[in-house]
């Protein structure tokens, strides 16, 4: 089967694109020393792993969901951060996670009989506790992406600490990074080290978190690997940790859709796909941000010039401009780029609108579906 066989919609996934960031992520990770994993909460597409697991076998979880599929796809390295445990969940995530981080000290204060349980039981793994802290470095300019907002729920600052590491914490995890640049962890790293640099003898590894965007294209590599060199050579008894999330899946994937009506109303030109912004590419709304089409060109108002609206109810489902070389006819393919991570991990069935179905492109340029969409899978979420 060829792409130009496939209904549209659908997404897309390469594996030539996806080993080109798999490898790039693996000479980091070697160059600099450093544990790379996976984040699923930006792609979680497991039939896609047997890919992944040839580079890496380690992932971060952060719901007992992505814990399961963790160890049932990828492999048996797990590290779980959640922002609250419960008594109904802890029990699960301590049997299979080899990490656990505590966003609170109150949480660790709670569930440490649990892990010290655990740890105490001959033959078990051994499951290595951490605090999230934050260092208050806000390097983020989209609000809703920043873990360092004043008044953030997300980890234990050095005022709270107050100069002292609550005993049996065995690593440090700090997150203020969202598709960002070496230079941006520079600096949240000097914010780290000068409040949390006095508890690092004390633990064994940091997690630098997410956010890491080392494939993207002007990315500097060599500063990341400069500065986590640089950082592993003042704390050499330390486990360097990242969790990128899109950086693993980054321009990896498309979504393919069709132009099914065009409508013009004072003026506006709106192009009505066969897919959903509000549905199958949320963060777009979210962001907002406005994806590349393959077909358009630069945007010009002496050109065919038009906005994508989606196919839902929802009054807002729409996106653009974007201009064309000729005037969109229905039956027209566009090419919405990078829909790979953060996309299909938080689509929706509003409206009950279908689902577009997930395709695997190989190397030799055949594709074969990983799973096509029914009703029944609309049907079953709802009762």
């Amino acid at each position: 089967m060829t792409i130009n066989q496939i209904p549209t919609p659908f997404y897309i996934v390469y594996e030539d694109r996806l080993r080109r960031n798999l490898e790039l992520i693996n000479h980091v990770k070697t160059e600099a020393g450093v544990n790379i994993i996976m984040a699923f909460k930006a792609n979680a597409l497991w039939r896609t792993f047997p890919i992944i697991r040839q580079y890496c076998q380690a992932a971060t979880a952060s719901s007992l969901n992505e814990l399961r599929l963790g160890n049932e796809e990828l492999g048996n390295e797990i590290h779980s951060y959640c922002p609250a445990y419960t008594p109904e969940t802890i029990t699960e995530y301590i049997a299979g996670s080899t990490h656990i981080t505590f966003n609170s000290v109150s949480q660790w204060q709670r569930f440490r009989k649990d892990i010290d349980s655990h740890n105490a039981i001959e033959g078990s793994r051994h499951v290595s506790p951490g605090l999230r802290v934050n260092p208050l470095c806000s390097v983020i300019e989209t609000d809703i992406y920043n873990p360092a907002l004043p008044g953030s729920r997300f980890g234990v600052t050095a005022e709270q600490l107050n100069g002292v590491l609550p005993e049996g914490i065995e690593g440090l995890h700090f997150h203020a990074l969202c598709e960002s640049t070496s230079y941006d962890l520079e600096k949240v790293l000097e914010a780290f080290e000068a409040q949390f640099g006095q508890y690092l003898s004390k633990v064994k590894w940091v997690n630098m978190g997410g956010g890491h965007l080392m494939t993207r294209n002007g990315y500097d590599t060599n500063h990341l690997i400069k500065i986590l060199k640089e950082f592993r050579s003042r704390y050499p008894w330390l486990d360097v940790i990242l969790e990128p999330g899109s950086a693993f899946t980054w321009r990896t994937g498309d979504l393919i859709t069709s132009v099914v009506d065009i409508v013009e109303n004072q003026g506006v030109k709106t192009a009505i796909i066969d897919a959903s912004f509000a549905c199958h590419m949320p963060d777009c709304l979210e962001m907002p941000y406005q994806p590349a089409i393959t077909e358009s060109v630069e945007l010009n108002p002496n050109l065919p010039t038009y906005r994508l609206g989606g196919n839902s109810c929802l009054s807002g489902d729409f996106v653009g401009d974007w201009s064309f070389e000729s005037p969109l006819k229905i039956g027209d393919k566009l090419t919405l780029e990078d829909m790979n991570h953060y996309t299909t991990v938080k689509t929706n069935m509003f409206n009950g609108i279908q689902h577009p179905a997930i395709v695997l492109c190989h190397a030799n340029g055949t594709c074969e579906y990983l799973r096509k969409y029914s009703y029944e899978d609309y049907k079953s979420r709802m009762s």
